[in-house]
């Protein structure tokens, strides 16, 4: 019932519109029970004997049949745009939440699961919000007003008639008890199929390059069955039921037809009243059926509202203070202090770590995978928050400050570099909409990606493919870098940026990241130990600490470690090395 009451919640900025919908409805309605009640007052005029005037009659029918259609037409056309105006307003505030929700939050979530919300659950509400409360209403109406001039006819033979509506409600609130979990259960598989089918689209090329098409469609149809044998449950549910709520009503015109029968018969009911009679009973089997049908369609939205508020009422864990001061002016120097970080495991990827950079210097942290390279510089930009300890830039603790200027003033280029489907121009300047062409240009030149962008059919205007994947790993990252410089941050953290493009094209680009990392605080994850070299100081981090720091010759005379990685070159071979040695299997190397 709250999931009820929160879905007509929707509907309030629309309600002139929606009354104006009942209204119409309610009008049309009127007409449609006035037209069985002309028709019996002609057959009682035929019946007379006399030659009747029936012109009048037969414009009033054909009157109310043309106003009915009018009123029709016009309550679809108000209804069709509350229910796309809602529909609309769900999808921007649910589209607004995702974004305010933390990263943490997606790390846990399938992309196909929201997807399904976003498109599914909200098709179901819509409908409901638009059209199936005017039917229900609608509906409602219609048996009120014919029971009423049915009981105004014979109120003994109207009573007899509408004998079964206790059996018709027990049963329709019986369907919407066993409907409603196994709608919420096909709402369910369907986003997992969402889920699934956005992952095999997502994955095509490892999916290509292993031959797995087969392991996929197998893996898919399993998904679709799924859908399937839920689906076909449901369909059973509302197999049995629907037609049940349709044939009661048909016993109530049994009993009129060997009731009001006899009393025609015997002179104490009208022929015309009998039609008509007889004409409001088959007529409410109609509402009767279409409102279990609508009830159906409530508890689809019901489910659907359940499935979209879990997500809407998830407060963002990360967010702005009330009234947080923006991120105090400085030149980007950062300490964290007794830094510890846990994400859904007790082992933490950080832990009680300390580390200062002034201003203006360029940090490389070398690690093998695991260290908590990646979880550090997450820190600094408040993509997460520390379950111990503080982060500070320039002073104040991030948690403090406004979030929105905290991260305009970090810009972070990572390994996998994502881009959206728009123009390259639109891609480097995503960060700073308003920058000129020049500023885009000479960005991309400094990240040495103007040659290739101005070899693509458009240039600077060519559309980049969904994901970038139009562009080579090297292109997107040139183009990430691109991006990153043109935003002019404060501070600058580069994830192996440089790891899908070739050693000339990396040493070209390191020419310009010196340029651009000029006076700007910079943290560098570094797996290349090339990298190395744009550094002012090493971090060396493994299991979530920092083992040492210093410069590169100062850490290979002191620190073991760091002088493996070296000797190596890469700091996830002496990592694996390590392991291997510590199981005794160095021979399978």
């Amino acid at each position: 019932m709250r999931t009820y009451r929160r879905l007509i919640g929707f509907l309030r900025p629309y309600r002139r519109q929606l009354w104006g919908s009942l209204v119409f409805a309610w009008a049309a309605m009127g007409m449609t029970v006035l037209i069985p009640w002309l028709i019996g007052r002609a057959v009682n005029a035929i019946e007379s004997g006399a030659r009747p005037d029936l012109l009048p009659l037969a414009l009033a029918i054909a009157g109310a049949g043309l106003l009915r259609l009018g009123l029709t037409v016009v309550r679809r056309l108000v209804a069709g745009r509350v229910s796309l105006a809602v529909e609309f307003d769900l999808r921007q505030h649910f589209y607004a939440h995702l974004q305010r929700l933390e990263l943490g939050f997606f790390d846990s979530q399938q992309t196909g699961q929201l997807m399904s919300r976003a498109t599914v659950d909200l098709q179901s509400i819509r409908f409901f919000l638009g059209y199936g409360l005017i039917f229900i209403t609608q509906n409602l109406l219609t048996i009120f007003l014919a029971s009423l001039v049915m009981i105004a006819i014979e109120p003994w033979l109207a009573l007899i008639a509408l004998a079964p509506a206790p059996l018709i409600v027990y049963t329709a609130s019986r369907y919407n008890r066993v409907s409603r979990p196994a709608l919420q259960e096909v709402q369910q598989r369907l986003a997992e199929l969402t889920a699934a089918a956005e992952e095999s689209v997502s994955g095509i090329r490892i999916v290509k390059a292993f031959a797995r098409e087969e392991h996929q469609l197998r893996r898919f149809r399993g998904t679709v069955s799924r859908v399937f044998d839920q689906s076909v449950y449901s369909i059973k549910l509302q197999a049995f039921f629907s037609p049940l709520i349709g044939l009661l009503p048909q016993l109530g015109i049994v009993l009129v037809l060997l009731i009001g029968g006899r009393q025609v018969i015997a002179g104490n009911l009208s022929l015309g009243d009998f039609t008509a009679f007889y004409i409001y009973l088959v007529m409410l089997a109609v509402p009767m059926r279409m409102l279990g049908m609508a009830m159906g369609m409530a508890q689809r939205a019901i489910a659907s509202g359940n499935r979209l508020f879990e997500i809407l009422d998830r407060e963002p864990s990360i967010q702005s203070p009330p009234g947080a001061p923006p991120l105090p002016a400085g030149d980007g120097r950062v300490r964290l202090e007794g830094v510890t970080l846990r994400y859904d495991s007790a082992t933490p990827a950080l832990s009680g770590l300390d580390l200062e950079v002034e201003a203006g210097r360029t940090v490389a942290l070398v690690g093998p995978s695991g260290a908590g390279k990646t979880s550090l510089v997450a820190l600094i930009a408040r993509l997460y928050d520390p379950s111990e300890g503080a982060v500070l830039v320039d002073g104040a603790d991030v948690r403090s400050v406004e979030v929105g200027s905290l991260r305009s003033e970090i810009a972070l280029v990572a390994d996998d570099s994502f881009l959206f489907t728009a123009s390259v121009a639109e891609n480097i300047a995503y960060a700073r909409p308003d920058a000129s062409r020049e500023e885009i240009e000479a960005a991309a030149r400094r990240a040495q990606a103007d040659e290739f962008i101005r070899d693509l059919p458009g240039g600077y205007e060519a559309m980049v493919g969904e994901r970038g994947l139009t562009l080579s790993g090297g292109q997107r990252q040139r183009v990430a870098i691109a991006r990153a410089l043109l935003a002019d941050p404060r501070i600058l953290i580069l994830d192996d940026a440089t790891s899908s493009v070739d050693a000339r094209t990396e040493a070209a680009i390191k020419a310009g990241l010196r340029e651009a990392m000029a006076g700007r605080t910079t943290f560098i994850i570094a797996h290349r130990l090339s990298t190395v070299s744009l550094a002012d100081e090493v971090v060396v981090m493994d299991a979530g600490r920092i083992v040492d720091r210093g410069g590169h010759e100062e850490l290979l005379e002191r620190c073991g470690f760091y002088a493996e990685i070296a000797e190596h070159g890469l700091a996830d071979t002496v990592f694996l090395q390590r392991d291997l040695e510590a199981r005794g299997e160095m021979a399978r190397l």
